[in-house]
């Protein structure tokens, strides 16, 4: 029997894809909003695809906001963006 895939959504373009796809953007319990590059770091967490499109459509519609349930700093959002950067490199 073939193991099972976990899946998670897209909280911008609202699309399931297998977990290892996607990147986790999770709220610590101090409040931080930081990429988790391991997926495993306590606290809420949402999912964006390894892309920018996706990325700059959640800040616009606010839905990582709505996602972690905290006001998101514009500093934050551009440290998520250098370091998705970093994922479509790796990717290349």
């Amino acid at each position: 029997m073939p193991k099972k895939i976990p899946m998670r959504m897209c909280v911008s373009c609202r699309e399931m894809k297998p977990k290892k796809e996607l990147a986790r953007i999770v709220r610590t319990p101090e409040e931080k909003v930081l990429l988790d590059a391991s997926g495993r770091a306590n606290g809420r967490g949402a999912y964006l695809c390894k892309n920018r499109a996706c990325l700059e459509k959640a800040v616009k519609s606010r839905a990582l906001e709505r996602a972690l349930e905290v006001k998101i700093e514009p500093e934050t959002y551009d440290a998520l963006r250098a370091q998705m950067m970093d994922y479509e490199q790796q990717a290349d």
